[in-house]
């Protein structure tokens, strides 16, 4: 045993499980790829006031949750908690908004960090995919973004997830709700932590989760009602949009997000079958997030998926994805001769585009092939001094037990012709 264990709420990806996480991400990008999103990395941590600005001092996130810590040069930075903010931040330091060519589609793939209470599906280390169209106002990308993540969902296989969509209006029509919200939460019996979010921001008291807060939000006023004209319209048409392209959705008008700087569209993608941590993704548009941290006024709109909690989903739904296979040929050499002669082999297959290993560490027959099984490998290449001598390897399909001799020269073609 080691001494060292991973830190209390984080995991480690091993295989043969880390290739489920790495298919997932490559479903998630897959789509955005072909809708003309670029890739974009950020830092791991960021300057604290840039969360604290973009995020918003009221929420969780920054309050309870932010891993924060100073340099030793005095810098005040932050384990970053999301990604939205770092890949705005990075898009306006590279000046990408001033190229001509709005909207800026950015893609992103990383690690986030939380301290939560861990439990399953909620863990202090995460990961993500993540999407955003940078500098539109435009009800074609909101859209668009919902339409590629239903995309990527399905394309696991996925089928018991919900799209839950609402309005949250903008800074002509969310004071109006905004003041009428006040009114009724100040009439709740509420801890004190929750009233002081009623002063900051009352839109968070409608996501808490607690049973004894949702009671009392039985006639609450609803944002649907105070929405102004143009947000009516702009909601409508992200709604016939969607439902066109055939993705189904619901509308939820208690819906809102975690983070501050949502304005008009949010959506929260959930998956019935997780428990109390049923949302596997979510996102929506950030008109002013932009001008929040300093740069010019830059609509957005965009999405995180979660890689932990649409693993959780697959397993939920029992869906096996099909993962390629790691190794397609493995080679087990009798004799110092055939070490040479098949690790120039191995080394040839793998340029070609075949997944091939080697039986390392001088091992003898009985304990190679059994590593050969464990490979998972469709064949085996043995060969010893009597094999080299007469110029053949002995090829076997590990599914049917045949096993032929193949000309030294000749292995390599033939197995491509074999795999295909």
């Amino acid at each position: 045993m080691s001494t060292f264990k991973a830190p209390k709420g984080t995991y480690d990806l091993i295989p043969p499980d880390s290739a489920k996480y790495l298919a997932v991400r490559e479903a998630f990008a897959a789509p955005l790829r072909n809708s003309g999103y670029g890739y974009i990395e950020t830092p791991g941590f960021e300057n604290v006031e840039l969360f604290a600005r973009g995020v918003g001092e009221s929420t969780d996130i920054v309050t309870k949750e932010m891993y924060a810590f100073e340099t030793k040069g005095g810098d005040k930075l932050a384990l970053r908690p999301e990604g939205t903010a770092s890949v705005l931040r990075a898009a306006l330091e590279a000046n990408l908004h001033k190229a001509g060519n709005l909207p800026v589609k950015l893609w992103y793939s990383g690690s986030y960090y939380r301290y939560e209470r861990p439990q399953k599906g909620r863990y202090r280390h995460f990961s993500q995919v993540g999407a955003e169209a940078i500098g539109a106002e435009d009800p074609a990308l909101d859209a668009e973004l919902i339409i590629l993540a239903d995309q990527a969902y399905r394309s696991l296989g996925l089928q018991n997830f919900r799209i839950l969509l609402n309005s949250l209006g903008d800074k002509e029509c969310r004071p109006v709700y905004r003041a009428a919200l006040q009114d009724f939460l100040r009439g709740l019996d509420l801890d004190e932590d929750t009233r002081r979010r009623i002063d900051i921001n009352p839109l968070r008291v409608l996501d808490d989760k607690r049973e004894s807060v949702q009671k009392q939000l039985a006639g609450v006023p609803l944002l649907r009602d105070y929405l102004c004209d143009a947000c009516k319209a702009y909601h409508e048409e992200v709604r016939e949009l969607i439902t066109t392209a055939g993705v189904a959705f619901e509308d939820d008008p208690k819906l809102v997000r975690g983070l501050d700087y949502y304005t008009r569209t949010t959506f929260e993608f959930v998956h019935d079958g997780l428990g109390s941590q049923s949302a596997v993704g979510g996102g929506g548009r950030y008109d002013g997030l932009s001008e929040m941290i300093g740069g010019p006024a830059l609509p957005s709109v965009g999405w995180a998926l979660g890689v932990d909690r649409t693993v959780l989903a697959l397993e939920a739904e029992g869906i096996e994805l099909e993962l390629p296979a790691t190794t397609s040929v493995f080679a087990v050499p009798l004799g110092e001769e055939a070490r040479r002669v098949l690790f120039t082999k191995v080394t040839e297959l793998r340029k070609n585009g075949i997944a091939a290993d080697f039986s390392y560490g001088g091992k003898g027959l009985k304990g190679a092939m059994k590593n050969a099984n464990r490979s998972g490998a469709r064949y085996t290449i043995v060969a010893g001094e009597r094999d080299l001598a007469e110029g053949v390897v002995q090829l076997k399909d590990m599914e049917s037990g045949e096993q032929v001799p193949v000309g030294v020269n000749e292995i390599v073609a033939e197995l491509e012709s074999r795999l295909g």
